[in-house]
């Protein structure tokens, strides 16, 4: 016997003797009916599962843009959004209770003439022609078939065709009829059942075959997708037999006539349109971005680590990442598209996809931590690579905000930025003064071509524009090495090392984790930037300077909320005070200089970026910095409003120098980033600090 005939015989022998009737009890084998005991057929109707009231069907998770209506992606195991029944069209309620279950409004959840019935039509030996499941049993077995509270081999387990298992699936039809009312079992039926070629629900189906919702559904249609729901496998006429669903179609219609639902000659109309299939598929994962749009790969990447990292969603990455495919999340990022749009244009302008050098490139929000653009000019995907080529022109790594084996890039003088804040939190005025020489011998022990007598002997780049008396303001404007490791030397390594780290800078390489750890003290090169760092982290702790000192994590979404329509409070910025606010004003101060800006005390007197600000036409800090021999350059900027960080390099082979050329076409695209992402937001100055912090400094303030 088939597993099949097994299954719907079970139920007409089962449900008939569970009913009494005359007829099922008659029809009953004697072994079964003494085997079954009437102490089990009479006993009370079984506890009602919660999951059976409100079914955990997996549904898809949707993934936007900023503006909440921009689709990026979205993430799948089984492709299904619920929808409520009335936004289901009638004819297609029609067309299901006409193929599943036309006495469904009139039986409690067993159909005894519909038991009869089946029994009568399959007798004999030849393959059963007619079921007693009535939807409601339907609907049971659906929901025991796919709760993801079980294993697989749990829901196996509850859905074997045993007698037992027959007996609780009937059981609990009848107890869910006394707990929901038909409407409400009829919309649960119509999100969970199975319709074929991945679709999961009338929704997801609607999408699949005819890229239309469930609401728009045209007779044949509907008609259509009810037909599909006992052969999904087979009669798919997308990959299977659309013969066989064609025909099916025509069952259902006639049915709907039988019924009264429809016409003759509206079944007849709906017969004659063949099958009009529109498909559709849904997006899954990042790898299915919007076509022209792989760019956003990038940003979608980045989504689903910063998800897998969060603890609300699952106990481990693995369960998280369940958690989003199954979840019906609805998650507004925080990608703008205009902002991104830019960004990677001004990226394409500097490098082209095909250019060994990469450009990755953040834009972060002040305040809020929330990453609005993550550009690079590579696609995002797995294509084929030329040999020695991992990231060109396709890659799936994380170029922008690092992980997943991608530590970083050396990020030169604009780490600067660590010492000078660990000096004003120390107590030093911005007005401290050193005279910087050419080349400082200092205590901290080195090999290479950078020691003298064992000792790190760092050199100014420009020694004439660079030697000579210098504050922070001038000597953070000319980004001076020499004044830089005297103030580390001053504060201590340990404090610069441990400033970075507070206000986002990862150290994602072992080695620079170890150094931190355990030899910060002795870590004197780390002032010029010499740690490995993304754009992302380096745009985040900038961002923290120009929102007074308060730093915020940096977030890909604005709003998450559940299959429920309940907001999520992991959309929230994750923002605290880790500098005191005056330190960071000071801080601001002297980094108006190297892009051209003015103190609040007109302190500055040269940038190594000087014309940002003019080409940006409002106030901004920021930094320039090159690694040793020019192998990455970085520029880094901020307005109260925006930060953005663009770093140059080989990611395939760091011995390749980006070159010192490259930093003004990357100053530039900076400034036109702000330009265009603050093209219709207010002019906002930075708050000056104190005259106390700027020209005598004090006693040590508490950041954090």
């Amino acid at each position: 016997m088939t597993q099949a005939r097994l299954h719907k015989l079970l139920t007409v022998v089962i449900a008939g003797t569970l009913a009494g009737v005359v007829l099922a009890a008659a029809a009953l084998p004697l072994a079964l009916v003494l085997g079954l005991g009437f102490s089990t057929l009479a006993a009370p109707y079984a506890q009602l599962p919660e999951h059976l009231v409100t079914p955990p069907t997996a549904q898809r998770s949707t993934l936007y843009a900023a503006d909440g209506t921009t689709l990026i992606t979205s993430f799948f195991e089984e492709n299904r959004a619920d929808v409520p029944l009335t936004e289901v069209a009638p004819v297609m309620r029609q067309a299901i209770l006409a193929a599943e279950d036309a006495r469904f409004y009139d039986h409690s959840g067993v159909d005894l003439r519909g038991v009869a019935r089946a029994f009568t039509a399959n007798q004999g030996d030849g393959p059963v022609r007619q079921g007693a499941s009535t939807l409601t049993m339907q609907y049971v077995r659906n929901v025991l078939s796919s709760d993801p509270t079980l294993s697989e081999t749990q829901r196996r387990a509850a859905t074997e065709i045993t007698t037992a298992r027959k007996i609780q699936e009937i059981r609990y039809a009848l107890a869910l009829e006394r707990e929901l009312d038909k409407d409400q079992i009829l919309g649960r039926y119509l999100n969970i059942v199975y319709f074929g070629s991945g679709a999961y629900g009338v929704a997801a189906a609607s999408r699949r075959y005819f890229s239309t919702s469930p609401a728009d559904l045209t007779l044949a249609e509907a008609a259509l997708l009810a037909g599909l729901v006992q052969s999904p496998h087979t009669d798919d006429p997308i990959h299977g037999d659309a013969d066989a669903a064609l025909e099916r179609r025509g069952y259902v219609l006639d049915r709907l006539v039988e019924t009264g639902a429809v016409s003759a000659a509206e079944a007849d109309r709906a017969r004659a349109e063949g099958i009009a299939l529109k498909p559709s598929v849904e997006p899954d994962d990042c790898a299915a971005v919007p076509e022209g749009r792989d760019d956003w790969g990038f940003f979608c990447d980045y989504f689903t680590d910063w998800w897998k990292a969060q603890p609300t969603f699952g106990g481990s990455p693995d369960e998280r990442e369940r958690t989003l495919r199954r979840g019906g999340f609805r998650i507004v990022s925080s990608l703008d598209p205009d902002v991104q749009r830019e960004t990677q244009q001004r990226v394409l302008a500097v490098y082209d996809t095909q250019s060994p050098h990469a450009l990755p490139t953040a834009v972060v929000q002040p305040g809020t931590g929330r990453v609005l653009a993550m550009a690079v000019n590579r696609g995002y995907g797995l294509g084929p690579n030329p040999a020695g080529q991992q990231n060109r022109p396709d890659t799936v790594n994380q170029l922008v905000a690092g992980g997943d084996g991608i530590v970083g890039y050396q990020a030169g003088s604009t780490f600067k930025l660590f010492a000078l804040l660990a000096a004003l939190e120390a107590g030093a005025p911005l007005d401290t003064r050193y005279v910087a020489p050419t080349k400082i011998v200092t205590r901290w022990p080195v090999s290479g071509p950078t020691s003298c007598d064992g000792r790190w002997c760092p050199a100014n780049a420009d020694p004439p524009s660079m030697d000579g008396e210098r504050t922070m303001w001038t000597a953070f404007g000319r980004s001076v090495n020499t004044y830089f490791v005297w103030l580390t030397e001053q504060v201590g390594a340990d404090r610069v090392v441990e400033m970075a780290e507070r206000l986002g800078i990862v150290l994602r390489a072992e080695e620079d984790a170890h150094r931190a750890r355990y030899g910060a003290r002795e870590w004197g090169p780390f002032v010029l930037g010499v740690a490995g760092t993304t754009p992302l982290d380096l745009a985040t702790a900038y961002a923290t300077v120009a929102a007074e000192g308060v730093r915020c994590a940096p977030l890909p979404v604005r709003t998450i909320t559940d299959r429920a329509g309940r907001p999520l409070d992991d959309a929230r910025p994750d923002c605290r005070r880790v500098l005191d606010a005056d330190v960071a004003r000071a801080a601001a101060d002297a980094a108006r200089c190297p892009v051209g800006d003015q103190s609040a005390f007109g302190r500055c007197d040269g940038g190594t970026a000087a014309g940002l600000r003019e080409r940006l036409g409002r106030p901004v800090i920021g930094k320039t910095g090159s690694s040793e021999g020019y192998g990455t350059e970085t520029v880094v900027a901020a307005t109260p409003q925006l930060a953005v960080a663009a770093m140059a390099t080989n990611p395939d082979d760091p011995r390749d120098p980006a070159g010192r050329a490259v930093q003004a076409e990357m100053v530039d695209g900076v400034a036109d980033i702000l330009a265009a992402a603050l093209r219709n937001q207010p002019v906002r100055d930075f708050t000056p600090p104190s005259e106390t912090i700027a020209r005598s400094g004090g006693a040590r303030r508490a950041g954090n």
